[in-house]
């Protein structure tokens, strides 16, 4: 599912026209993006949760010349499924 297809649905089972549904789904996304960035957790429950993971810096090596090089810390986002979710996609197998 893209993001248009989640626009489409919200728009058909809430009666919401286009613009409002659009709206929705963009305030949703930027909501979660901006608890992330600012190092919150963003939990469903029972579907996913997101958390941010620290990772600190390091020596790497190039690949092509075995360069040592020094990487930087760094955060990343992490997803984790949950229990409900899990267990839907597996029953459809």
């Amino acid at each position: 599912m893209i993001k248009l297809e989640l626009i489409r649905a919200l728009k058909k089972e809430t009666k919401l026209n286009k613009i409002d549904a659009r709206n929705v789904v963009e305030i949703f996304f930027e909501e979660m993006a901006e608890a992330l960035a600012n190092g919150d957790k963003v939990e469903i429950r029972g579907l996913f949760s997101f958390y941010v993971k620290h990772y600190k810096a390091y020596i790497g090596r190039k690949p092509k010349t075995s360069e040592q090089v020094k990487v930087k810390p760094k955060k990343l986002p992490v997803f984790r499924v949950g229990k409900e979710l899990k267990r839907r996609v597996d029953y459809q197998r």
